[in-house]
């Protein structure tokens, strides 16, 4: 759960790409996830279609101002504001425009071993151990697919659970009974956030989207891998018949566009800079050619 500056680590990344739009005359509404600062409602249980209603609502509230262009509505999403912002453009006219900073196009379950994998190797776990990690999620993601009754899917869950924790050493136990290292583990897995998002494919909405898509990435994006995304970003929005895609993939940058070394999540704190300039340049300029 974040706020209107999307404030992680230190940063506040929407706060200074909106005050960069707002210099370049373009209108930016920004809002608190449900559940913070002053939004109302309940975060913990919301899902990512939950979240798209919430963009909707945004959109409606821009239609009904008399300050604003309502033919030139566009929506910019970060990561899972990424799979947000198409699933609102595939159904509402209102969307002129979106654009999808290291937005995901390939299914949550192949998005989150692929993450798994890079993150790990970045931070120097053997081969042997990504092997082993990528295993093991792999078959909750197969059992998550598979299984829609959720007592049905809980107690298979925590069959594989129970095994993990017999195989742990004391130290990894750090003290948990097995109960409750169960229970912990099987929340994180089973939120009904965690099961939408291994079960959501980005592409069908994507192919329905008709208005103009920039799509863009950091080279050393290890949480949404760039090569694969864009690629079946661009390749969905193809299928659909659009063809004013616009790709782009920077160099040195990463997740949350900072220049940086490898791209590792660890290295996002100590990194002062918030947002690469090039990568707000490129946004800013885009989104004016598109509205004119």
């Amino acid at each position: 759960p974040q706020d209107r500056d999307e404030s992680l680590l230190g940063h506040k990344p929407f706060l200074v790409l909106s005050d960069y739009l707002t210099r370049q005359g373009i209108a930016v509404l920004r809002y608190d996830d449900r559940g913070v600062g002053k939004s109302s409602g309940a975060f913990e249980n919301a899902t990512s279609a939950d979240f798209a209603t919430d963009a909707q609502s945004a959109v409606k509230y821009l239609m009904s101002r008399l300050d604003i262009d309502h033919m030139h509505i566009g929506l910019l999403g970060h990561s899972e504001g990424g799979i947000i912002a198409p699933m609102v453009a595939s159904q509402s006219k209102d969307v002129a425009f979106i654009v999808l900073l290291a937005g995901t196009g390939i299914r949550g379950d192949s998005l989150l071993l692929l993450q798994q994998k890079l993150i790990l190797k970045a931070s120097g776990a053997s081969e042997a151990d990504v092997e082993e990690s990528s295993q093991t999620n792999a078959r909750f993601f197969k059992l998550i697919l598979e299984n829609e009754n959720q007592d049905a899917l809980r107690e298979l869950i925590s069959k594989e659970l129970t095994k993990m924790y017999l195989e742990m050493t004391e130290e990894e136990k750090q003290g948990m009974t097995e109960a409750d290292w169960v229970d912990m583990e099987i929340e994180q897995i089973l939120s009904p956030w965690m099961q939408y998002f291994i079960r959501y494919d980005p592409a069908p909405a994507l192919e329905k989207v008709k208005c103009p898509v920039m799509a863009v990435n950091g080279e050393k994006d290890l949480q949404v891998p760039p090569k694969e995304n864009i690629a079946a970003i661009e390749a969905a929005l193809r299928k659909g018949g659009n063809k004013k895609v616009t790709t782009i993939i920077y160099p040195g940058l990463n997740h949350l566009f900072q220049e940086c070394t490898t791209g590792s999540p660890n290295e996002y704190a100590d990194i002062e800079q918030t947002l690469s300039p090039v990568m707000m340049e490129s946004v800013g300029q885009w989104i004016l050619k598109t509205v004119k």
